[in-house]
C-alpha cells in the first residue's frame, strides 16, 4: 500500500484535510495528516522554533510511522505540503532525508518575498509620525501600528504574523526569514505542484517560479479556488493527488 503523508498549513490541523483524506483513501492509498506542533493546546511550543526544529520533529513523526507501518522503511512515502507545510516539505526534500516516492506542493510558501514595499510603508509611518509631531505620543504607536496591519493583511494578504503570539511570535519570523528558492533546483523527486487560480496569499507566480526550478515537475492550476482548496474543492484537489500517485 502506498503512503502518503500531509503536512498542513500555518496554524492550521490535520483534520482540516479530512475530505480530501477520505476520498485519497477510497483508492488504497494510506494517508497520514499530523497536527504540526504549535497550534493546539496540547502542543504548544515553550520556545521558539526554526524550520529545522520543525524538520526535526517531522524526522521522529516518520520514525515512529515506521515503526507501525514497516513497508514506509522499505518503500518511502509521497509528501505533501500545503502552505508552511509546503515549506517544510521543500526543505525536506531538498536535504534527502528520506525515501520519497514523489513530492505534492499545494499553494507551498517559501519564496521571500521583496522588502522594499514594506519599509516603504513603515517609512511612511514614521513620516506621518514626523509631520504631525506625534513624537512619544499614542497616537505615533497607532499610526505604526494601523500601517504595520495595513500592510501585512490587505497588501501582501498575510496574516499569520499578526495572529502569532507567544513562541509562536518569534518563530513565524524565524521561518518567514529563510528563502527557501535556492533549494528548489535540489529537489530530484517527482513533483506535482497544485494551485488555486485565485490565491491571494501564495501567489500563482511562485507556483511557475517552482515548476521553472525543480526539474522533474508539473503543474495543475485549479479555476476558482483559492489559498484552500482542501476547503474549497476537496474532490478536484483529491483528483489531481490521485492521479499523481497512480
Amino acid at each position: 500500500m502506498k503512503t502518503l503523508i500531509i503536512l498542513h498549513g500555518w496554524q492550521s490541523s490535520g483534520a482540516k484535510w479530512q475530505k480530501v483524506k477520505e476520498k485519497i483513501e477510497e483508492n488504497d492509498i494510506r494517508v497520514l495528516a499530523p497536527d504540526i506542533p504549535g497550534f493546539k493546546a496540547e502542543n504548544e511550543l515553550e520556545t521558539p522554533w526554526n524550520l529545522d526544529d520543525y524538520i526535526n520533529w517531522f524526522k521522529d513523526y516518520v520514525t515512529k510511522c515506521e515503526l507501525e507501518y514497516p513497508e514506509i522503511k522499505d518503500n518511502g512515502f509521497y509528501l505533501l505540503g500545503h502552505s508552511f507545510g509546503g515549506r517544510m516539505s521543500i526543505k525536506i526534500a531538498s536535504k534527502n532525508i528520506f525515501k520519497l516516492q514523489g513530492l505534492i506542493l499545494v499553494s507551498a510558501a517559501g519564496i521571500k518575498r521583496n522588502q522594499t514595499l514594506h519599509s516603504e510603508v513603515m517609512g511612511l509611518a514614521a513620516k506621518i509620525v514626523k509631520a504631525f509631531k506625534l513624537g512619544d505620543r499614542p497616537a505615533s504607536k497607532n499610526w505604526y501600528n494601523f500601517l504595520r496591519i495595513f500592510f501585512y493583511r490587505y497588501i501582501i494578504r498575510k496574516t499569520d504574523y499578526l495572529n502569532a503570539k507567544g513562541a509562536l511570535n518569534d518563530t513565524i519570523k524565524n521561518i518567514l526569514s529563510e528563502d527557501l528558492r535556492q533549494r528548489l533546483s535540489d529537489i530530484k523527486e517527482p513533483t506535482k505542484i497544485i494551485w488555486g487560480r485565485k490565491d491571494k496569499i501564495t501567489p500563482l507566480v511562485d507556483a511557475y517560479t517552482m515548476k521553472e526550478k525543480i526539474q522533474n515537475s508539473e503543474i495543475d492550476i485549479l479555476e476558482d479556488t483559492g489559498h484552500m482548496p482542501y476547503n474549497d474543492c476537496p474532490e478536484k484537489l483529491a483528483e489531481s493527488i490521485i492521479k499523481f500517485i497512480l
